[in-house]
């Protein structure tokens, strides 16, 4: 453990879900731990981002579920959304989530002190200081998990667009909106909106829509997008400028496609276009930490270019799932009381959207695997041969599967479709316990479910040509 240049062995600034996983773990290692966190406790996934997302993302499913009623005999009314309720519902159930979390109790429990006394800033390399109070804080090994915060567009009037953390803010439902970018948070908005009623226009840079997805899952919620109606431009030559639009509060984008300028009239523009290290106010430069496009780099063991300074979760640039910044949490608390000894790998890191259909992934898609192994072996199942979706009236999507020649080994797995995260879930489980294809193909599925299909791939995979 490195030593204590003051009363704590290690410190963590911030808590969100790296920094209290980070707190607990170097707790439970021995460590004297404090946390310090300038707002709320919870971070951004519960105050802002994923729990806030996912309430939306709930309502959206409900809408379209009504709508579908008929199709079974249930006589509705097409549904009405009240924007001031549905805003009120999800910070109401942001509440309960951070009440059922009990943070400040479970830190008090394993021994951590929290300071709650506004931003921390270094003074120095072992140093900070609270902004709400004259406080000094120091130790031994300092483990950054302040998160990020919500890119801009860097254009002319890019202040006029809001950021996702943002929506809710909104007086009104927007009749017209106009999202840039499509991540996750961007593809999530845009399924939102749409089912709230809104004339949807959704914009990429690159190719293709979820860029990091695997391709055919990419194109698959794409072709549904553009089926709902929602506008998908990609390959576009960025945003030029936003300005106000002749009509009264409303926002006028012009972007470049083919060599040319369009114009796009929207309520609302919504920026989805990075989220680099919110590590402005820390004064990294006191402590000596460099920080490079956006993140605060850091090595296999997650230690900035200043050794006993770590970096966990969405400021070192790294996947930005809450579940990584848990995983690197422990990673860097290890490292933090007993030195670097544990690296960390993302092998195997599930990641899903609530979108219309749902998506998600994990391991290597199918090109990555193609073009580490090429004669790996690849099955899909379309969901309008499982029984479960045919009975839902939910058949768009598939799940593909990805194993090694002799389908010992499980490479990735990528579906869209109804309860894809789900399913593609109970595949990581089988892929972190080692299963191989005859395995999954062998486990007797509940009749009739979403999580069977993965029984049908595995088969399809050992049927395989060799």
């Amino acid at each position: 453990m490195a030593p204590s240049t003051g009363g704590y062995d290690v410190l963590v600034l911030g808590a969100g879900p790296a920094g209290i996983a980070a707190a607990v773990h170097a707790a439970e290692l021995g460590a004297r731990v404090a946390v310090a966190e300038r707002g709320r406790v919870g971070g951004m996934c519960v105050n802002t981002g994923c729990v806030p997302t996912r309430v939306l993302a709930k309502t959206a499913r409900l809408m379209r579920d009504v709508r579908a009623a008929g199709a079974y005999g249930v006589a509705v009314d097409d549904p009405v959304l009240v924007w001031e309720r549905t805003v009120a519902r999800v910070r109401q159930v942001t509440e309960d989530v951070l009440a059922s979390k009990r943070t400040a109790e479970a830190l008090a429990s394993a021994g951590v002190d929290l300071y709650l006394e506004g931003a921390a800033r270094f003074v120095d390399p072992h140093r900070v200081t609270l902004a709400g109070s004259d406080r000094t804080l120091s130790a031994g090994a300092v483990i950054v998990c302040v998160g990020g915060r919500p890119g801009r567009l860097p254009v002319p009037g890019g202040t006029l667009a809001v950021t996702a953390e943002q929506v809710l803010d909104l007086e009104r439902l927007p009749s017209t909106v106009a999202i840039v970018g499509s991540g996750h948070t961007g593809v999530q908005l845009a399924t939102v909106f749409r089912a709230f009623g809104a004339e949807v226009a959704l914009l990429e840079a690159r190719p293709r829509i979820l860029p990091g997805a695997d391709a055919a899952v990419a194109a698959c919620l794409s072709e549904a997008f553009e089926q709902q109606g929602i506008l998908v431009q990609t390959g576009i030559g960025g945003v030029e400028r936003i300005e106000p639009a002749p009509a009264d509060g409303r926002r006028r984008l012009t972007y470049r496609l083919d060599g040319r300028a369009h114009v796009l009239d929207a309520d609302t523009v919504v920026a989805c276009v990075g989220w680099p290290a919110a590590a402005a106010e820390l004064g990294l430069d006191a402590a000596g930490v460099v920080v490079a496009d956006g993140r605060i780099p850091v090595d296999a063991y997650l230690q900035s270019n200043v050794a006993h300074i770590y970096v966990a979760g969405d400021a070192n640039g790294g996947p930005m799932l809450a579940q990584a910044a848990r995983f690197e949490a422990e990673v860097a608390a290890t490292n933090a009381v007993r030195g670097p000894s544990r690296r960390v790998s993302h092998a195997l890191l599930p990641w899903g959207g609530f979108t219309d259909p749902d998506i998600a992934g994990v391991g290597l898609t199918t090109a990555e695997a193609r073009q580490r192994e090429p004669d790996c072996r690849v099955a899909s199942v379309p969901y309008r041969e499982l029984e479960r979706a045919v009975i839902d009236n939910r058949t768009t999507g598939f799940l593909t599967l990805v194993a090694n020649r002799q389908r010992s080994l499980l490479l990735g797995a990528h579906a869209a479709g109804e309860g894809a995260v789900e399913v593609v879930q109970a595949v990581a489980a089988a892929m972190a316990a080692g299963a191989d294809v005859a395995t999954l193909a062998s486990v007797e599925y509940a009749y009739p479910t979403y999580g069977a299909i993965i029984g049908e791939a595995a088969g399809r995979l050992l049927r395989a040509p060799p």
